[in-house]
């Protein structure tokens, strides 16, 4: 098992965790609506819902106790159901290809030709993507995308406008944990997200800037994700996204003389 894991971490170049942005804040105009927490957040869950199908293309730069190292990649997901990975090294050589269903995992290490196959389980994310990501999580990470359905029937701890910010707060007593989330006033997108502990050390941070409009939808362009507690983080830097294409396909392409590993 082990052996395995390492040559995912290998071929894959090592992947994902979660979140940071800073930019230097403006009073807002006189002129713009302060929107109530519930419709705001309302709002934003309803644009994240609106991203059927996404393909961008970027690089990723990762940073571990094990690994620092960057590679260029492919993402193409089809909500609610399918990421496709694929990972190149330098010259555009192709290092391998990953797709994850709720249900299944099919990995292809092109540098070994082999390819593992199983089940999609918690157990198996974390140890493809270094990281504790339930299949949801992955989707909003590469998206650059914060899933806001917990917090749709409750009202925040504490609400609060910072000069351009509205900055809302989230109490979870069972974790002992606060979820934060600074969004822009004018734009309505979520800048930066927390986690914190009750005594407000961060777990972790997400950070979003380089918005564009797509589809009626602001996308991030650039994600900087920081997991303290495992001192991992990950910068995703897309050239080039697609939302909502028709006909998307998504499929491995698997040479016939590939070893078949069923993990």
């Amino acid at each position: 098992m082990k052996k395995i894991v390492v040559v995912f971490l290998y071929s894959i170049v090592t992947l994902f965790p979660l979140f940071y942005v800073g930019c230097v804040p403006s009073k807002p105009s006189e002129e713009t609506e302060i929107v109530p927490s519930d419709r705001l957040v309302k709002k934003l869950e309803a644009n994240r819902r609106k991203v059927k199908n996404f393909e961008g293309v970027g690089s990723l730069n990762i940073h571990t106790p094990e690994l620092t190292t960057n590679a260029s990649f492919k993402v193409v997901l089809q909500k609610p159901d399918s990421v496709y990975l694929e990972v190149y090294g330098p010259f555009g050589i192709d290092l391998a290809q990953a797709l994850v269903t709720d249900n299944t995992f099919t990995f292809y290490d092109e540098m070994h030709n082999k390819v593992y196959k199983g089940k999609s389980n918690s157990d198996i994310l974390k140890k493809i993507f270094k990281v504790d990501l339930s299949f949801s999580d992955l989707m909003d990470a590469f998206t650059g995308a914060v899933n806001l359905t917990p917090k749709l029937t409750k009202q925040p701890d504490n609400y609060e406008i910072v000069y351009d910010k509205y900055v809302l707060t989230f109490i979870d007593p069972v974790n002992s944990q606060k979820n934060k989330y600074t969004i822009d006033i004018r734009d309505l997108v979520i800048t930066d997200y927390q986690v914190l502990s009750s005594e407000d050390k961060m777990i972790f941070e997400s950070v979003y800037s380089k918005f564009k409009l797509q589809d009626g939808i602001s996308i991030p362009y650039t994600t900087n994700i920081s997991i303290k507690n495992l001192d991992q983080n990950l910068k995703i830097d897309y050239r080039k996204i697609d939302l909502n294409k028709k006909n998307v396909s998504i499929s491995l392409n698997i040479p016939d003389d590939a070893e078949i590993v069923e993990w």
